[in-house]
């Protein structure tokens, strides 16, 4: 017992077994299937032009996240195992980034372990850590970019103050060198920082407003473009300064091109409620049927949304700022797709917001942990009896025929 309180009072030490726990559980055949998966097919011939600097290829999207992948395919080969293994350690940072800001947010490693394990079995993030994707990437630089800027509000001196805004800043930066989508939650950092801060005047010490907004700025932005770095020694056709900022318009109207219609569309206010989830894969691969499907898992993403609305309702009687921020998050992320002008919409999109319900959920458990009184270990029972039942279709393994989706299928519009 002396052991397990020790331990408890060492979010650090904790936070770094759940890294690694996280990590070796995400490496185990890792290399089933044996072959691209869903947009495996448009990042991996990107990343192998990366590695071999040979020329632009899916320029719709920045470098950072296939240059990730590209770094992991010149470590480990152009094999699936070298495809993905970037995209485990991502979903390692994942899991470690929810225990990190779980823990900002309630002080209490048992509620950060909470939310890591609710993380680890959300599926969302089990499937994005196990597939050469953009959107892994991008999760882990956002979550640990609100993490520490989180922090830098309790930095101890201004020096520590700045420089955790500047390197919270810059893992802003580097979310948006993945994929876009990560670009407004430079404005709402802007927004919490004042809000914050008018209220609370004794954090962010000696950072002043304006300069605050500044380095938010520049730091962010000077990391996004920096990382383009490689572009600039493509074989074919390579990147020159005069075309740094033309290409981002480029980039733009490829992202806003009007696309075919797709099978797994959907619109993004039915993602909180899973009513289309992606199949990436149901087909014979080995000579075996396969299949790898993106989907919630049912506990945490309709069970998150009732924390939610519980921590909005503690706010009003409160006006805790910590049970507000989660549920903000979660709003905001999901509305920045009713902004954005894409033709098209996936179920993966809603990647971030399932991470940031499963800190809703973890800071909402914690908040009311006098009245559960164990009904919080039934909840985790419950999603751990979800991911074992759902797990031969999260990683791949051996079905029995072509029709065993049919055992997983709750709805019609999950086929």
């Amino acid at each position: 017992m002396a052991e397990r309180t020790a331990f408890l009072k060492r979010p650090m030490l904790a936070g770094a077994l759940v890294a690694l726990v996280s990590e070796l559980i995400f490496l185990v055949r890792l290399g089933v299937p044996n072959k691209l998966v869903f947009d495996e097919v448009h990042y991996v011939p990107a990343a192998r032009a990366m590695r071999d600097l040979s020329g632009p290829t899916n320029i719709e999207h920045p470098l950072l996240a296939k240059e990730l992948i590209a770094l992991s395919m010149a470590w480990f080969g152009d094999v699936p195992f070298g495809w993905r293994f970037a995209s485990t350690v991502a979903g390692a940072a994942t899991v470690a980034g929810v225990f990190a800001l779980v823990q900002l947010l309630t002080g209490r490693v048992r509620a950060s372990l909470i939310g890591a394990a609710l993380a680890f079995m959300s599926f969302t993030v089990f499937v994005q850590a196990r597939i050469a994707m953009l959107d892994t990437f991008l999760a882990a630089f956002l979550l640990w970019g609100i993490v520490v800027l989180a922090w830098s509000a309790r930095a101890p001196t201004r020096g520590h103050v700045h420089a955790r805004w500047c390197a919270g800043a810059a893992l802003l930066g580097l979310a948006t060198a993945c994929k876009w989508t990560a670009g407004p939650y430079v404005a709402f950092a802007a927004v919490a920082y004042l809000r914050l801060r008018h209220g609370h005047p004794e954090r962010w010490r000696g950072l002043n407003p304006v300069v605050a907004i500044a380095l938010l700025g520049i730091v962010s932005v000077g990391t996004y473009l920096l990382t383009f770095a490689p572009a600039f020694f493509y074989t074919s056709d390579p990147m020159i300064w005069s075309r740094l900022i033309p290409f981002q318009l480029e980039m733009y109207a490829r992202q806003t091109q009007v696309l075919p219609p797709h099978t797994y569309q959907s619109n993004w206010y039915t993602w909180p409620l899973m009513q289309r989830p992606i199949w990436y894969l149901y087909e014979p691969v080995d000579g075996v049927q396969r299949g790898i499907w993106m989907i919630g898992n049912p506990a945490i993403m309709w069970g998150g949304l009732v924390a939610v609305a519980t921590l909005f309702w503690a706010w009003v009687k409160t006006n805790s700022a910590q049970l507000l921020a989660p549920a903000l998050l979660w709003v905001a992320s999901l509305l920045i797709w009713a902004l954005i002008p894409k033709s098209l919409g996936f179920y993966y999109y809603y990647f971030p917001s399932g991470i940031f319900l499963v800190v809703a959920l973890a800071v909402a458990l914690d908040h009311w942990r006098t009245s559960l009184r164990g009904w919080d270990e039934l909840y985790l029972l419950v999603c751990f009896a979800l991911l074992v039942y759902f797990l031969p279709v999260l990683c791949a393994e051996p079905l029995t025929d072509a029709g065993a989706f049919r055992r997983w299928t709750w709805f019609s519009s999950w086929v």
